[in-house]
């Protein structure tokens, strides 16, 4: 019943106004980083996709029990990250119910999250998302797979996944800094195509959780 609550929620989401979620998780890292980037992404997701999305997200912890209010969770930093026995639980539950979290490397997070992640989904294996997914496809199409926006390691751009019952449910973009081009465009200076482009990507990600 839990479930079916949510989708419908989802399904409902374009119609009436929703909220996003920004998880302060614990550990030291910088939860808070890119405090423009959310409320630039919504705005652009409405504009552009015919989202109705509430301007500013709503922070909330991964043991909040109202985290399963919220469709859309998203998560950055550059540092550690620590969940508790309580926020696996819970983020585990909110997965499973339909909900849907985004966690942005900043730079530096990755060798901290991914164990965290796999307390969550101990059975399950981040899996590399081929460029062909439906996430990379509309409404703004991306032939290549996940955009770069900033440089680091000279790496690739990777965005892996969580699924259940072959729906992405988690995804974990890396050396990608998607969180860096939803900033206001004077953070970092990016040119106005890398900035379009880094939008773009996300309201993807946001069409997918409402129709997928």
């Amino acid at each position: 019943m839990k479930k079916i609550t949510f989708l419908f929620l989802l399904f409902s989401s374009f119609v009436f106004s929703q909220e996003f979620a920004l998880l302060k998780y614990s550990g030291g890292g910088d939860w808070y980083a890119n405090p423009t980037s959310l409320p630039n992404l919504i705005l652009f997701c409405n504009a552009n996709i015919n989202t109705k999305i509430i301007a500013k997200p709503v922070t909330v912890t991964p043991s909040d029990p109202y985290l399963l209010s919220y469709p859309f969770a998203h998560m950055t930093g550059h540092g550690n990250v620590v969940f508790s026995e309580a926020d696996i639980a819970n983020l585990r539950n909110y997965m499973n119910g339909g909900g849907f979290l985004h966690i942005d490397d900043n730079y530096g997070m990755d060798p901290y999250i991914r164990p965290q992640i796999k307390k969550i989904f101990p059975a399950s294996e981040l899996v590399e998302l081929p460029a062909s997914h439906a996430i990379f496809q509309k409404p703004f199409s991306f032939p290549a797979g996940l955009p770069k926006i900033h440089e680091h390691d000279n790496k690739r751009p990777q965005a892996f996944g969580i699924f259940i019952d072959n729906k992405l449910v988690l995804l974990y973009t890396y050396q990608c800094d998607l969180g860096n081009g939803w900033e206001d465009a004077e953070v970092h200076n990016d040119p106005l195509a890398v900035r379009e482009k880094a939008l773009k990507m996300g309201a993807n990600i946001i069409n997918y959780i409402f129709t997928n």
